[in-house]
């Protein structure tokens, strides 16, 4: 910085204060049209993913109630629901399923005539440019709602990732683009990149969650799935909030297993961890604002305490701004259109 630009302006000798004054950064601030043109952080349409809650035992879709604008839609209304996802220009979904049978093994994950094989067969054959993204995981499969196999109350990884794997393969039957592993398993990209390969489906991503940690924002999404553990926490599996190298080894080991794309999560709390990932890896980075970031807004905006728009697009932009190339958002469709609308 010039050492003139280092003093106040009354500070400065008279001859030299015109040129300090020269020096406004406010001009690129004075109307929308100069703002959007010098903008260093776009949000754009094609980043954002909408996450669906896909449920095999109703008929009509049902309310979340700790979500509200967020629904748990049957199987055949997927496509109905997902055409205004479609229609405001959002690119890809990611689809949870909720069973009608759980077991203590969760083997109803990779049932070909579950929940989420049958939507993404239904969205693909409507939307075939759509890209799906099905989580992969067996949470809201089992009875006891952890994420793998349990023997006393201590998950078993390595007896978890060949369910994981054919979970994946069976979601990739059906046609989804991308597989995405969220049980927080050791190995469970290489065992189902493995299994994928095996099975036909090289060109099947994987999106991992690479850094996923134990968050008190997720408690919405658990009971829009059904899988509030039954016991215990996940804090054995999933990550600690105070951990940040530990997550660039995560990620590390995921890479080598050949994860296409890394995820941080939750988004919002973490936006240093989406940094250091966009600076330590070449992959796409994810990040994904999860139930408890939308909730917030939802409620305080309902009570008039903050605006829900302004909110909402500051809080994605900021994602985006840390180095995130892909937002997961339950708000992805509103603010698709929200852009849209403010061309």
């Amino acid at each position: 910085m010039p050492r003139s630009m280092s003093r106040t302006p009354a500070e400065v000798p008279e001859a030299a204060r015109d040129d300090v004054l020269q020096r406004r950064p406010r001009r690129l601030r004075a109307s929308l049209p100069l703002r959007s043109l010098v903008r260093e952080t776009r949000l754009d349409r094609e980043c954002l993913v909408q996450p669906f809650f896909v449920a095999a035992d109703i008929d009509a879709p049902a309310e979340i109630a700790s979500m509200p604008g967020q629904w748990r839609h049957p199987v055949r209304g997927v496509v109905e629901a997902s055409s205004p996802t479609v229609d405001a220009g959002v690119g890809s979904v990611l689809v949870f399923g909720i069973p009608t049978v759980k077991d203590e093994r969760g083997v109803t994950a990779a049932d070909p005539g579950g929940p989420v094989p049958r939507a993404i067969t239904e969205l693909k054959s409507r939307y075939p440019r759509l890209v799906v993204i099905a989580d992969v995981c067996l949470c809201e499969y089992t009875t006891h709602g952890h994420c793998g196999i349990v023997h006393g109350t201590a998950v078993d990884n390595d007896e978890t990732l060949p369910l994981l794997a054919r979970a994946a393969v069976a979601y990739a039957d059906a046609g989804a683009d991308i597989v995405a592993p969220s049980a927080m398993m050791d190995g469970q990209v290489g065992t189902i990149r493995a299994a994928l390969d095996a099975s036909g489906h090289s060109n099947v991503a994987i999106m991992s969650y690479a850094a996923k940690y134990a968050s008190a924002f997720y408690g919405p999404f658990r009971e829009a799935a059904g899988s509030t553990p039954a016991f215990g926490d996940r804090r054995a599996y999933q990550m600690d909030a105070g951990n940040a190298r530990e997550a660039l080894t995560e990620m590390a080991l995921d890479m080598d297993e050949g994860a296409d794309i890394l995820m941080v999560k939750p988004a919002g709390a973490y936006l240093d961890i989406i940094r250091s990932a966009r600076d330590a890896f070449p992959a796409p980075i994810a990040a994904y604002q999860v139930s408890g970031e939308y909730s917030m807004i939802k409620a305080a905006a309902a009570r008039g305490w903050l605006d829900e728009r302004g909110a909402a697009l500051e809080s994605l932009t900021a994602i985006r701004r840390a180095g995130a190339d892909i937002i997961i958002s339950y708000y992805a469709t509103d603010v698709a259109t929200w852009l849209e609308e403010s061309r």
